[in-house]
């Protein structure tokens, strides 16, 4: 595993026991797709809808509306790193 899919391990971990500021730290930094989803669905779950739309797009892997649960949307990145 990279270390940038471990750090994005890590961001989806604190960002399901609500941590969203520690998720955000790691995220914010990695250019990898996946980084750039949680970014996105970090922001949508902190209601920056415009700011979420945005790092979707650079992830380029999903829209806003994929997924309307944050936590399955987590789940599902996360099962796509492991």
């Amino acid at each position: 595993m990279e270390k940038s899919d471990h750090d994005c391990l890590n961001a989806i971990e604190f960002a399901l026991v609500g941590k969203w500021g520690d998720a955000h730290k790691i995220v914010q930094d990695l250019e990898t797709q996946n980084a750039q989803w949680i970014h996105a669905v970090l922001h949508k779950i902190e209601g920056d809808e415009g700011n979420s739309r945005y790092w979707y797009s650079r992830s380029s892997l999903e829209v806003y509306e994929s997924y309307l649960d944050s936590t399955k949307e987590l789940m599902a990145i996360k099962e796509l790193l492991i």
